[in-house]
C-alpha cells in the first residue's frame, strides 16, 4: 500500500491530473479576453434632413414667417429707394410724404437714376410745298413725316436705322440750335437748317405733285402723353405746334437725281431763251 501511495503522489502518477482540472478558472494559465470594441450609436432615421426641414414643425413655422418678412422689408426697401431717385410721377405725387418718411435720413440718395428726365411728349414732324406746276401754283396739305417713319418700323423686326432715328436726331439738332423765334444761336444754326431741308426734300421727292416743289414750310406738333386711368393728374393732350418760315428750295436741298434733273431743265429754259431772241 505504501509502494501504490507513493506512486501516485509521484510526478506520474493519476491523482496529480484530477487536481489540476479541479483548481479555479483563475488560476488557470488562460490568456486574458479582448475587451469588446464599443460600436457607434444608430442614427435617428427621423433626422433625414438639413436645414429648416430638418427642424420640428414650429420652429419651421417660425423660421419661415421670419423669411418672408425679411423679404418683405427688402422689396419695400428696394422700391422705395426706386420711387425717390425716380423722375416726378403719379405715385412720387401722392405718396411722396410717405417715401420721404422711409428714405431720409439713413437712406437719403444724392443721385437722379435718370438725366435727363424721360421724354413724355409725343413730336412730330410735318412739312408742306408750295408747287408750280401747268396750273399755276399750288400749296400741298401738310404731309405728316414721323407717322410716315413710324409706318417702316411697325411690325419690322429689323427697321432701318433711317426711320428711327434721321428725322428725330435731325428735328432734336435743330431744335437746340435756334431759338424760340427760329432764329440761330451759334454756328451750327445753319447747318442744322440745311440738314433738315434736305431730309424733307428727301422725303417729298419720293411723291409726283405734279410740278416743281419751289418752297417748303416745316412744323411740329407736340402733345403731351396722357396720364394713366387710375390717376388723378389732369393734363392737356392738344397739340402744340412749332411753325418755321418758308424756304426757298435751292439746288443744294435736292437729292442727286433730282439736281441734276432741274439743272438740265433750267439749261433747257435758257436755251429757249436764247433761240428767242
Amino acid at each position: 500500500m505504501d509502494s501504490d501511495h507513493d506512486r501516485s503522489s509521484a510526478g506520474g502518477g493519476k491523482d496529480a491530473w484530477p487536481q489540476a482540472l479541479n483548481r479555479p478558472a483563475q488560476s488557470q494559465d488562460i490568456p486574458e479576453a479582448i475587451p469588446p470594441t464599443p460600436s457607434a450609436p444608430a442614427a435617428d432615421p427621423s433626422a433625414t434632413g438639413r436645414g429648416i426641414a430638418g427642424l420640428s414643425f414650429p420652429y419651421q413655422v417660425v423660421a419661415a414667417l421670419a423669411l418672408s418678412l425679411i423679404g418683405l422689408l427688402a422689396c419695400t426697401q428696394v422700391a422705395m429707394v426706386f420711387l425717390h431717385v425716380a423722375p416726378s410721377n403719379t405715385l412720387t405725387k401722392q405718396h411722396g410724404k410717405t417715401i420721404d418718411r422711409w428714405i431720409y435720413p439713413e437712406f437719403e440718395q444724392n443721385w437722379k437714376l435718370f438725366a435727363p428726365n424721360p421724354l413724355q411728349q409725343n413730336v412730330a414732324v410735318h412739312v408742306r410745298a408750295d408747287v408750280v406746276g401747268a396750273d399755276g401754283r399750288r400749296t400741298t396739305r401738310w404731309m405728316n413725316l414721323t407717322h410716315e417713319d413710324g409706318k417702316g418700323i411697325r411690325g419690322n423686326f429689323f427697321p432701318s436705322h433711317v426711320d428711327q432715328n434721321e428725322l428725330r436726331r435731325g428735328w432734336d439738332f435743330y431744335v437746340n440750335s435756334h431759338d424760340s423765334e427760329n432764329r440761330p444761336n451759334g454756328l451750327r444754326g445753319d447747318l442744322s437748317e440745311r440738314y433738315v431741308r434736305r431730309i424733307a426734300m428727301l422725303r417729298l421727292s419720293e411723291r409726283d405733285y405734279g410740278g416743281t416743289i419751289e418752297r417748303i414750310q416745316l412744323r411740329s406738333a407736340t402733345s403731351s402723353i396722357a396720364p394713366p386711368s387710375w390717376s388723378d393728374e389732369k393734363i392737356s393732350t392738344r397739340p402744340v405746334y412749332r411753325v418755321l418760315p418758308w424756304w426757298t428750295v435751292t439746288p443744294d436741298d435736292l437729292p442727286a437725281r433730282d439736281a441734276e434733273q432741274r439743272d438740265e431743265e433750267q439749261r433747257d429754259k435758257a436755251h429757249g431763251v436764247e433761240e428767242n431772241q
